[in-house]
């Protein structure tokens, strides 16, 4: 594998990048649920949480993916594993 200029290999790299992101989305769109229930909009509110719930879901693909590329499982998820 090519090693990028981080030192890890680009798949690696690639994986922690959208983990990450997928993290810091579903953490955003926690907001994004409770300003559409104040609002009114459940609809839209379920909305946010089914893409929340898809974020946390590729995260955990991520993780499961650096995990089977010989990384150690030390830091599951919580509820996960």
């Amino acid at each position: 594998m090519a090693t990028g200029e981080t030192g890890f290999d680009d798949v690696t790299f690639d994986l922690i990048s959208v983990q990450y992101h997928s993290l810091k989305g579903g953490h955003d769109y926690g907001q994004y649920v409770r300003d559409a229930k104040n609002a009114g909009k459940d609809d839209i509110a379920t909305f946010f949480e089914q893409v929340m719930a898809e974020d946390s879901s590729r995260a955990r693909r991520c993780h499961d993916f650096l995990v089977e590329l010989g990384g150690t499982d030390n830091t599951s998820p919580q509820g996960g594993g």
